[in-house]
């Protein structure tokens, strides 16, 4: 039986027009611009502005970017997974309008929310789609409007997120290209530590919780950095040793865009050559589910096939882990 493995072959991405920059934030909160760059690496982010614009715009946005640059039929598709923290509503699934809206009219759909692992476990969740041979294409989503549960009046949560979306498409591969190797994990004791508690079924939004800014995110900033910069690079160098892989045959580290200092420290544990460290954080901020498909989107013309990428990823929950996949394709 000839081995099938889950391949990414082909890329797409959106960031909406409007460019928040740290200047902007200088006479909204109580920061500067040295601050934030010097301690997240961050200049600006994009914000989705427009009436009932959720989500699924940005999701729509880059999927029909990655379908146009690869003249994709739509109804070919099998599956869409969008994968956010954000969805459009609590009530109905921002996949299955997504997936309606790019004409994916024979796939079926579901959301998948990890906070920042989001399209890390999505990652998973397609190859296992593809590898069991059920499903050819298996179109994934990476996409949050951070903006809608943000506080502009926090600096501590809004210097560091931005909106944006990424998409990639998943096909069998018999080459030996695609996902290599996972290594996922999660604990639950971390949930107090980045949340936003009102709107979910446990809290339900009221006056009280309004007036308190409970609906939107807190994050105990030295907490969550911590556990970061300790699971990230933890699970990365779990990846390389499982897969004897040294940092010479690592090509690229795709690594979450939350804080450059937790890329750095990610890259530092592996020794890896910071020309192979994939960075756009400057540009965009955190966009949660977005940050590792954006990645691909801008660096798409820089790898090639057969280069070794590492993923990794930590998010709210806690959940982390990192994934090894070969390139499939030039560009």
């Amino acid at each position: 039986m000839t081995n099938i493995s889950a391949a990414i072959t082909a890329v797409g991405g959106y960031v909406p027009d409007f460019i928040l920059t740290n200047k902007i934030l200088e006479t909204m909160v109580d920061t500067n611009d040295e601050w934030i760059t010097s301690r997240t690496g961050i200049k600006e982010r994009r914000i989705l502005k427009g009436a009932n614009k959720g989500t699924s715009f940005l999701a729509i946005q880059a999927a029909k970017d990655l379908i146009q640059k690869n003249n994709l039929d739509p109804t070919t598709i099998d599956l869409v997974v969008v994968a956010t923290a954000t969805p459009d509503m609590k009530a109905a699934s921002t996949s299955a309008y997504t997936a309606s809206e790019i004409g994916a009219t024979n796939a079926f759909s579901f959301d998948l929310d990890a906070a920042c692992s989001s399209f890390l476990f999505g990652m998973s969740v397609a190859s296992s789609y593809i590898q069991s041979g059920k499903h050819k294409k298996v179109l994934l989503i990476g996409a949050d409007k951070n903006s809608s549960m943000i506080s502009y009046e926090d600096r501590a949560t809004c210097i560091i997120f931005g909106d944006g979306a990424g998409a990639v498409l998943f096909e069998p591969n018999e080459e030996g290209f695609g996902v290599q190797d996972e290594y996922l994990r999660s604990d639950g004791s971390g949930r107090e530590f980045l949340r936003a508690t009102h709107g979910g079924s446990a809290n339900a939004i009221t006056e009280e919780s309004l007036k308190d800014h409970s609906q939107y995110v807190f994050q105990d900033g030295k907490t969550v950095f911590k556990n970061a910069v300790f699971n990230m690079a933890d699970a990365t160098e779990k990846i390389l040793e499982r897969n004897n892989l040294d940092n010479d045959k690592i090509d690229w580290l795709v690594a979450h865009q939350a804080n450059k200092r937790i890329i750095d420290a990610t890259a530092n544990r592996i020794n890896l050559n910071p020309q192979k460290v994939m960075m756009n954080i400057e540009k965009y901020g955190n966009t949660t589910s977005g940050t590792l498909p954006l990645l691909l989107s801008d660096y798409e013309s820089k790898l090639k096939k057969g280069d070794n990428l590492i993923f990794a990823a930590f998010g709210g929950g806690f959940n982390w882990g990192s994934i090894y996949l070969k390139w499939a394709y030039n560009s």
